[in-house]
């Protein structure tokens, strides 16, 4: 079984369940660890999650179960059998690449939905001007999103430094009426983002967040949370679906600016004017 059908069906079981901070670390823990999560003692499991053992018995007991065991039974129900044995014959670098496949393919399968990235859309082609929060290993996500997003948006505000200048930057774009905030929050969640999403709430932004899981730490902060799993096979994580997502959420607000088209044509036509690419 993919990596993508073990998120999914975990994803599903956790749906619908009031969970305490504790408990949403524990799931955001097996998510990212589907494959193994069938085959995990409670005692490994809190060890991944950081948490205490008495916690994941808890935790089973949330969702159902009588204990952890019948959790793990269930688990072991719904994953085939044959689950990883076409992995065993990857290098760890083909590994990688087939998690992230994985990655792609699930965050396929959640489109198939389309309404919650045309509302995020809707959302940030309206607000003026527009915010981008992204912090150590989302930088990078919140910078790509930034670069195509001002050839089509007026005013496109990158937020990817920390420090106590931050809230003073989501004041002023408040000030200048912006009212959304897209976030890019990907693992290790830095603390200064949970508490810019909270401070921006409190100032009446729409946040909207990228994140690697339903789970994350900025879920509690996030009107619209689209979560795009990591891979985390590697000595640092990878990003394909995250990155992938916010070029879908690039169309989305296209479709929702009636000016961007003719916004792309006249940087085409300035482009050429001054030779700016090679080709």
């Amino acid at each position: 079984m993919s990596d993508t059908g073990a998120t999914a069906r975990l994803q599903k079981l956790f749906e619908g369940h009031r969970l305490t901070p504790t408990q949403r670390r524990i799931a955001h823990c097996m998510v990212r660890r589907a494959a193994d999560a069938p085959f995990l003692s409670s005692v490994e499991l809190a060890e991944l999650a950081g948490v205490s053992q008495p916690s994941v018995t808890r935790f089973a007991v949330a969702l159902g179960f009588d204990g952890y065991p019948a959790l793990r039974r269930h688990l072991r129900d719904v994953v085939p059998a044959a689950a990883g044995a076409a992995a065993d014959s990857y290098n760890e670098y083909q590994q990688a690449v087939h998690a992230e496949i994985d990655n792609l393919r699930h965050l396929a399968s959640l489109l198939a939905d389309p309404e919650p990235v045309a509302r995020a859309g809707r959302l940030l082609a309206a607000s003026r001007p527009l915010p981008v929060l992204g912090l150590r290993a989302a930088g990078a996500q919140a910078g790509g999103f930034a670069y195509f997003a001002r050839k089509v948006h007026p005013d496109v505000r990158l937020l990817d430094e920390g420090g106590t200048l931050l809230e003073d930057r989501i004041d002023a774009a408040v000030r200048a009426g912006a009212s959304a905030l897209l976030c890019f929050a990907l693992p290790r969640h830095p603390r200064e983002v949970v508490e810019a999403l909270a401070y921006a709430q409190g100032a009446g932004l729409t946040v909207v967040t990228v994140a690697d899981s339903m789970f994350a730490p900025v879920a509690r902060y996030s009107e619209v949370l689209l979560p795009a799993a990591v891979g985390t096979g590697l000595a640092f994580d990878t990003a394909c679906a995250p990155m992938l997502l916010g070029r879908v959420l690039l169309e989305a607000m296209c479709d929702a600016l009636p000016d961007a088209q003719a916004r792309l044509e006249e940087f085409d036509v300035r482009a050429a004017a001054r030779g700016l690419f090679a080709e």
